[in-house]
């Protein structure tokens, strides 16, 4: 009796051992192994050939630069200057890290046009996971060191220089407002809350420039379903306004 009981522990550790040795084996399989550290298209993208795109761009006559990232090639140098220290990466045993040159015109070129990441995956030859982190880390970077560009005049003699730009055409202008949808994709359970009359779902981006299409007030975030005297009825400047906390000039009634 004693040898039969013997045996049959035996065969029931040597069965739990096989199905234990049997599932580990089936979790090895099943768990994906990385085909490749780089696809091809992307193996050319060395310094050189990022130098030499932005080299073609800016040497192209008919301004392609400027239509390309939707600004002068002075201006991206100033905004490039300002971010560098918060956009730039290390390099790598691996690979070289992406120039913040190129982390800012990815970004641009996503702000200017829309383009999918993976439409500017093909173009920059960036895979489209780090496209979407360069466009996060980026517009942070460019909110972080620009935010305190924009502000309204201070007194009645600065809102009177605005005016002077308006004046030739427009007297007593203090500004040119409007709105701007900003496309986003419908946050969870938010319903039509931003769903607008352009049948898409969005923000709005609310600003006052002067005579310079210089920003003096922007405001964003409300819900694109909303009109734009809504939009402006809810926004920070209408309550400045609605409280007389703005130094506007004398002749400007209450």
């Amino acid at each position: 009796m004693a040898d039969d009981e013997l045996l049959a522990a035996i065969s029931f550790g040597l069965t739990y051992l096989y199905f234990k040795f049997k599932q580990k084996n089936s979790e090895v399989k099943r768990r994906k192994r990385r085909r490749w550290w780089m696809i091809k298209i992307h193996k050319n993208r060395t310094r050189k050939f990022m130098d030499e795109k932005f080299c073609e761009l800016l040497h192209e006559p008919s301004g392609e630069f400027h239509n390309f990232c939707r600004m002068s090639f002075a201006d991206f140098e100033y905004l490039l200057d300002k971010i560098s220290p918060l956009i730039s990466k290390q390099d790598t045993d691996f690979r070289d890290a992406i120039p913040e040159k190129y982390r800012l015109a990815i970004t641009l070129r996503f702000i200017a046009t829309g383009d999918s990441y993976k439409s500017l995956h093909y173009l920059f030859k960036v895979s489209t996971q780090i496209i979407s982190k360069i466009v996060k880390e980026v517009c942070k970077a460019i909110n972080e060191v620009l935010r305190n560009e924009i502000q309204m005049p201070p007194t009645a003699d600065a809102w009177m220089t605005i005016e002077r730009g308006y004046r030739r055409k427009f007297p007593h202008c203090l500004g040119s407002i409007d709105g701007k949808h900003i496309l986003i994709e419908s946050p969870p359970h938010s319903g039509t809350e931003y769903f607008n009359y352009k049948k898409t779902f969005s923000i709005v981006l609310l600003a006052l420039v002067d005579a310079n299409y210089k920003f003096i007030f922007a405001d964003i975030g409300c819900q694109g379903r909303i009109s734009d005297g809504g939009v402006f009825n809810n926004s920070l400047l209408w309550q400045k306004i609605s409280k007389t906390e703005i130094d506007f000039p004398s002749w400007i009634g209450n």
